[in-house]
């Protein structure tokens, strides 16, 4: 589905551009990658991998937070405001996955036989 009406979603797009114009998709092809390459892939060893980078993303965060705290001058505010929004973010998303699995667990489960 595409939304192309929006003024917001124009708003963002031009936004980003300006950022890094060099970003021409919103999807990078190392993700692409990712994304395709699961069609034969293990459940859990995707679940696992997406804790992992969450496990990442929040480990990353406290550290540029630490960071900025002790005084490195290499950090910069935003860095770490932008690093702890995304672990909030996957973590978030890492939190409703698992909401819809113990759903669908409890579905399945409350089924007759």
């Amino acid at each position: 589905m595409q939304v192309s009406g929006n003024p917001f979603l124009q708003e963002m797009q031009s936004l980003r551009g300006e950022i890094s114009p060099n970003l021409r998709s919103p999807i990078q092809p190392d993700m692409t990658q990712k994304v395709g390459n699961t069609s034969g892939a293990d459940f859990g060893g995707l679940l696992s991998q997406a804790v992992g980078s969450v496990t990442a993303l929040q480990k990353n965060s406290a550290n540029l937070a630490t960071r900025l705290e002790m005084g490195d001058s290499t950090v910069t505010l935003s860095d770490t405001v932008i690093a702890r929004e995304k672990s909030g973010v996957a973590f978030e998303a890492t939190v409703q996955v698992r909401n819809k699995l113990v759903e669908a667990y409890k579905e399945i489960m409350s089924m007759p036989v």
